[in-house]
Formats: C-alpha cells, sequence, structure tokens
C-alpha cells in the first residue's frame, strides 16, 4: 500500500437535507470513474455532509490535468449551482455552501503534491465561479493554518439563537484578502477554504446536557488551544435537543487518537456532573480507504 500513489480530498458541503442538491453533487462525481467516494458523512443536525474522495495519481501529477481536481471543481460548481446559502441553518459553524476542502497525500505521494493540486483548484473556483477562496496548511507560502482563517472570518461565533447558524456573510466585505477570487463574498455562496496537510482524523463525543457553557469548557480544556491534548482542536457543538457534542479534530491521531479523547473528556465531563456517551468518528481510517479503494474496480 505504501507504494501505491493515491491522492485524498475531504469536501465538507453546508447541506444534507436538500436531497435533490446531493444527488445532483453525486452525479456529478460519478463522470470521472477513475475517483471513487469511499465515504459520505451526513448529519442532519449540522446540516452538513463530508465526501472523501480517492483518486490514483500519475508520477508525475499534474494539477491542471487531474482527475481528482476535475472531480472536486465538479462537485463544487454543482453545489454553487443547487443550494443557495441563504438558505441554510444548522448546528455547525460554516462560511459557505462549500465549507472546506482539504488534500491530503496518500500512499508514496508527497505532501507538496497535493500542495499544488489545492493551489490550482483554488485559483480555478476563485476565477470561474468569483468566490474567494483562502489556502492553509501546506498549500499556503506561510503555512497558514485553518483555524487562524475562521477564527478571522468570525466561524465560531453563531449567528441564530446563541448556539446556530444561519443565512449568508452579514457583510460583503471580509476583514481578511483571499488568496484567489475577489475580495468580497456573494451572499448565495459564500467562501470557500482550502488545504492540504497530513492526515486529519475527526472524533466527537456526546455529552448528555443542554448546558452549552459546560460542555465548552470541556472541549477547552480536551484542545491544545486550552493546554490539554496536544495536536487537538475542539468545539462545543448541539446536537439533539439533550446532546451537545465535543467535536475534534485529530491533527496528529497517531499520536493521539480518538480512545485517549475519550477518556479525557469522560474525565472532564465527570468533574462537571455531566454523562459522556462513547464518541465516534466521522469517517474511515486512512488505512481502510486505502483499502477500500484498491478493492474497488475503477478501469
Amino acid at each position: 500500500m505504501r507504494n501505491v500513489m493515491l491522492g485524498c480530498c475531504k469536501v465538507y458541503i453546508s447541506e444534507s437535507r436538500n436531497k435533490a442538491a446531493l444527488n445532483s453533487i453525486e452525479r456529478a462525481a460519478v463522470l470521472f470513474p477513475q475517483v471513487a467516494i469511499v465515504n459520505r458523512f451526513e448529519d442532519e443536525a449540522y446540516n452538513r455532509v463530508g465526501y472523501t474522495l480517492v483518486s490514483k495519481l500519475a508520477p508525475k501529477p499534474s494539477s491542471i490535468l487531474c482527475p481528482l481536481k476535475s472531480v472536486v471543481f465538479a462537485m463544487v460548481k454543482t453545489a454553487f449551482d443547487a443550494i443557495d446559502f441563504n438558505s441554510h441553518s444548522g448546528s455547525h459553524p460554516r462560511l459557505g455552501v462549500v465549507d472546506h476542502i482539504c488534500f491530503h497525500p496518500l500512499g508514496s505521494t508527497s505532501l507538496d503534491q497535493m500542495a499544488g493540486i489545492a493551489r490550482s483548484l483554488a485559483a480555478d473556483i476563485g476565477s470561474t465561479m468569483q468566490v474567494p477562496t483562502f489556502l492553509y496548511g501546506f498549500a499556503h507560502k506561510e503555512g497558514r493554518t485553518l483555524d487562524s482563517i475562521r477564527r478571522e472570518l468570525g466561524y465560531f461565533k453563531p449567528n441564530l439563537g446563541g448556539n446556530h447558524w444561519a443565512g449568508g456573510p452579514k457583510s460583503e466585505l471580509l476583514p481578511l484578502k483571499p488568496d484567489e477570487g475577489p475580495s468580497y463574498a456573494v451572499q448565495e455562496k459564500g467562501l470557500v477554504v482550502i488545504g492540504a496537510t497530513l492526515w486529519v482524523d475527526n472524533y466527537n463525543v456526546p455529552v448528555y446536557s443542554t448546558d452549552i457553557a459546560a460542555v465548552g469548557r470541556i472541549a477547552r480544556r480536551v484542545s491544545g488551544r486550552g493546554k490539554g491534548l496536544q495536536s487537538v482542536q475542539a468545539m462545543a457543538l448541539v446536537h439533539d435537543q439533550d446532546v451537545i457534542e465535543v467535536a475534534c479534530n485529530l491533527l496528529d491521531p497517531s499520536t493521539v487518537g480518538g480512545d485517549l479523547v475519550q477518556l479525557e473528556v469522560e474525565r472532564i465531563a465527570r468533574e462537571e456532573g455531566l454523562v459522556a456517551g462513547k464518541g465516534y468518528y466521522t469517517d474511515l481510517s486512512q488505512e481502510k480507504i486505502i483499502e477500500s479503494y484498491l478493492k474497488l474496480d475503477l478501469h
């Protein structure tokens, strides 16, 4: 598995309730048979869907003639045509119809190769679709982080009922200059953030509570930013009537995985007088994704 050259792209779209829109997005991906959607994670409360796409890459992949980039571009275009960001609402933060795109190398592919594809896609989205596009990680010349962009753009500040997000950007003017595309946001589309990084796992732990402040304290104490587990980013998100999730990005899952996060959330929850349920990954493991793709007959 280590000798095969594969590229992975995760595409997060701010929609899960409009089935016609999701069907059209998935039909756009089918037009490129050498690329496979190996996982689809849908969450109605968050009103968000995440697609994991994988493709073989040429020994010297071109960022211009790249099937993986072509599939993602087609899905993004279809999403913008099918979804109006002004009508979106959910309990997960988001910046646009296509909220986040991240490229990861698999097998023997290099991070530089994936960064080149990410930059090329950002240029195409910015110029063709006229959507402000921000780069992060290895795709950005200074290695800007995803969370720093999100903080600058107000991603973590709910704008509906205290714990939910609704509608497009309240101002077309952006506080941060995009890397590609116009310097203003279109209400119906929002903006896009695109990056290239090593593998990241997402692990969510439910806490049975309606106290967002208490679960927010748990999230802060678990995260590296709150002097908890290094390489973990966490935030509290309302998920059900009596459930708030500690949603975590595991930036170095081989060092700090979901099992360690689970134990830490349970420990801190007990200190808060709360009970944490069993957490879950929102995607397959890196190894399982490679295995699933290689089992497919894509000739």
